[in-house]
């Protein structure tokens, strides 16, 4: 298993259902609200549904044949964030929010029931969470450095990626809402093809946009006001495909800027499944493969 891709082919992703999150305290995980769990739970039945639809093979990070997850582990769900594939193998990180730290060992268990090779693991006092990272071309990752993310977690990444050929880039996020928020890079970008892309440009890092114009990435700009009604999960894309797309339903400006681009976008309704809990389309899957 492995890419250096976010756009080619979704061939197989790590999920997990939801548990835990479906009887979290709000408050102590920092939600929007209190959690519908009947809908949390058909919404996400359908987000499944469209990346079977897609052609993806879903790996299941609980164990085959396991019952709903009896851990405290409500974000769990947001499997995007404690680790990275590349080409050479998975990187395991260590995330910046207390309450989701254990979750690398749900990505450490999968990869070893599955034979995928770990190259590295981020060790205290590093943090990186994978939605501050995204891979710019097959040899360059840009990272984000703020509240999830700090230098001495990226300086543990370049020394673990680097002899397999990958640089990695750091860029600055903005403070926004402050360190109880999730604010990740890819809370302000998501790529669509390996040109095109779309941003939220008033908080999006000004050498990281003028990096992805001068590799002939197109911009797309998101609409603010959609950016402001959701905490920037209108933007918040999974691509399983070149400009093949899973966005969440409500924000048709955003979505049809993304159909002007040429994209073919399946919609599903979130209001229970992501906007509350900060976390999109990207964020419920880890790619395993793609190409």
């Amino acid at each position: 298993m492995g890419m250096n891709s976010m756009s080619a082919p979704l061939q197989t992703v790590a999920m997990r259902r939801p548990g835990a999150i479906l009887h979290a305290d709000p408050q102590r995980w920092h939600y929007a609200g209190p959690i519908d769990s009947d809908a949390l739970v058909a919404q996400y039945q359908r987000f499944v549904e469209l990346i079977e639809a897609s052609g993806a093979e879903i790996v299941w990070i609980d164990e085959p044949n396991s019952q709903a997850v009896q851990d405290d582990l409500a974000d769990s769900i947001f499997t995007y964030d404690p680790s990275i594939v590349t080409s050479g193998g998975a990187v395991l990180l260590r995330l910046g929010k207390p309450l989701r730290v254990d979750e690398t060992e749900l990505h450490r268990a999968l990869y070893e029931r599955h034979g995928v090779p770990v190259i590295g693991e981020i060790e205290a006092p590093g943090t990186i969470e994978g939605g501050d990272c995204f891979f710019l071309d097959s040899s360059t990752l840009a990272v984000g450095r703020g509240f999830r993310t700090n230098q001495a977690g990226i300086d543990q990444l370049i020394a673990i990626l680097a002899p397999h050929g990958i640089t990695v880039e750091t860029y600055d996020l903005p403070y926004f809402s402050g360190p109880e928020a999730c604010v990740h890079l890819m809370s302000l970008v998501s790529p669509l093809d390996d040109d095109l892309a779309i941003i939220y440009a008033p908080l999006f890092p000004t050498a990281l946009y003028q990096r992805m114009t001068d590799l002939g990435y197109t911009l797309l700009h998101a609409p603010e006001d959609e950016f402001a009604a959701t905490g920037g999960l209108n933007l918040n894309v999974l691509a399983t495909g070149p400009r093949r797309v899973i966005a969440i339903d409500g924000f048709p400006a955003t979505a049809q800027l993304m159909i002007d681009a040429g994209c073919d976008v399946s919609l599903f309704a979130a209001d229970a499944l992501c906007l509350p809990c900060e976390g999109g389309p990207t964020c419920l899957t880890r790619p395993l493969q793609r190409g």
